[in-house]
């Protein structure tokens, strides 16, 4: 397996570990110390574990080597990985949402005080894994694992809903006990914009959206430089897992011969994956010269 497959799997190992950590301690926090903000937070790091664990499978299976039967390789696995880690998400949120409003209408006592010490942990543990994880994303390139760290981004954003609703229930006193579950909704609704921002990435993936336009002009202008590329005709990009694919129309001198037109499109395709290496494949159409006459 690649170094940079293994990276992207520790990093999800270490995601794992530490939210099965986290969900233990504020789930017996929110339980004792009477905090549904604080349960909903141990719902939220529980979805951590099986989206991790997803994410560890997809990786495993996006990192086989193409075959017969799928000749561009496995790649499409990270985005299908990223849109179940969206739906575990959303049935989170859900599942917050409905006892968050439960418990809003039902009389209940404030949450310990201690709950807050609890998670100021949480906060500064998830944003740090939110970083780290984040960072080994954009080195690899991956949609998946950048789906993972928004998740850890998540977490942190409900454990800090939930300490402002504590505390605002601990500080306001008898009639504020409901704040608890007021931040317990909201955190809810955070979880669900970051859905969209993980999905809808990865439906683009699947759907073989055109990268970034920006990337497509550098692209278009590599090939450009190369001697005997008199235009760039198409240009059309996509991402396939961790790599990104080009298709490309180029012209050359229509007098050319078949043996010259060929040393022209290898000499493209060279010149865009020494300067952009995350293209994994350039494929070369050659079209002759718009000014040549048959």
């Amino acid at each position: 397996m690649a170094a940079s497959q293994n990276k992207g799997l520790k990093s999800t190992f270490v995601g794992i570990v530490v939210s099965a950590i986290l969900a233990v301690l504020k789930a017996a926090g929110g339980i004792f110390g009477n905090s549904y903000a604080l349960i909903a937070d141990a719902i939220e790091s529980t979805a951590d574990i099986f989206t991790s664990s997803m994410l560890w499978l997809g990786l495993k299976w996006a990192s086989r080597p193409a075959d017969e039967d799928h000749p561009y390789g496995h790649g499409k696995a990270e985005a299908l990985i990223a849109i179940g880690i969206g739906a575990a998400l959303t049935i989170a949120a859900v599942v917050i949402g409905k006892e968050s409003i439960h418990n809003i209408i039902t009389p209940h006592k404030s949450p310990a005080a201690y709950t807050l010490i609890i998670l100021l942990v949480v906060i500064a543990t998830k944003e740090i894994l939110y970083r780290y994880v984040k960072k080994t994303g954009v080195e690899l390139n991956s949609q998946a694992i950048k789906a993972d760290a928004f998740h850890h981004r998540s977490d942190a954003i409900t454990s800090a809903a939930a300490f402002i609703g504590i505390s605002i229930s601990l500080l306001g006193g008898k009639g504020y006990e409901a704040a608890d579950d007021y931040a317990a909704l909201f955190a809810g609704v955070i979880i669900l914009i970051n859905v969209y921002h993980i999905v809808r990435p990865a439906i683009g993936e699947l759907l073989d959206e055109d990268l970034d336009p920006s990337l497509n002009e550098r692209v278009r202008e590599l090939a450009a430089e190369v001697t005997g590329v008199t235009n760039v005709e198409k240009c059309h990009t996509r991402k396939m897992g961790v790599h990104n694919h080009a298709d490309l129309h180029i012209w050359v001198d229509g007098n050319l011969s078949v043996t010259d037109g060929h040393t022209i499109s290898h000499a493209v395709k060279d010149h865009i994956q020494e300067t952009l290496p995350q293209f994994i494949e350039v494929m070369i159409h050659i079209e002759p010269d718009g000014h040549y006459q048959v």
